[in-house]
């Protein structure tokens, strides 16, 4: 009867979680829509950052571009599936060429070499 009682609760606990994860997806899916219509359509690729999670790229059809941060691997992708967007296996070549920066961007990776912001913190 113990092993049945602890059995049932951890079922629960799985299943808090599952849920849990597919209300975080959701959440995160509604932003990538989001910025896939000020975008004019968006595609995206999902980096794994390590105990962080993942982190989704999006690149809009217009070049704008931002990311997000999801707590696993597999909840940002799902996420990615639900919003519909396409999923590229690694930031590069055609996909890289669409984002377009601006001089903001540029003064903030350059640094004080071009000019820009010294970056201190």
């Amino acid at each position: 009867m113990a092993e049945t009682a602890a059995e049932t609760a951890e079922t629960q606990v799985d299943g808090r979680r599952a849920a849990r994860a597919e209300r975080r997806a959701a959440r995160l899916a509604k932003q990538i829509g989001a910025f896939a219509k000020a975008h004019g359509g968006a595609e995206g690729q999902v980096a794994y950052l390590g105990q962080m999670g993942a982190r989704i790229v999006l690149v809009g059809e217009d070049g704008g571009w931002g990311d997000l941060v999801a707590p696993s691997y597999e909840i940002a992708e799902s996420a990615a599936r639900k919003s519909g967007i396409t999923l590229h296996e690694s930031f590069d070549g055609e996909f890289a060429a669409k984002v377009h920066t601006g001089p903001y961007e540029w003064s903030r990776m350059a640094g004080i070499q071009v000019g820009g912001p010294s970056n201190k913190a």
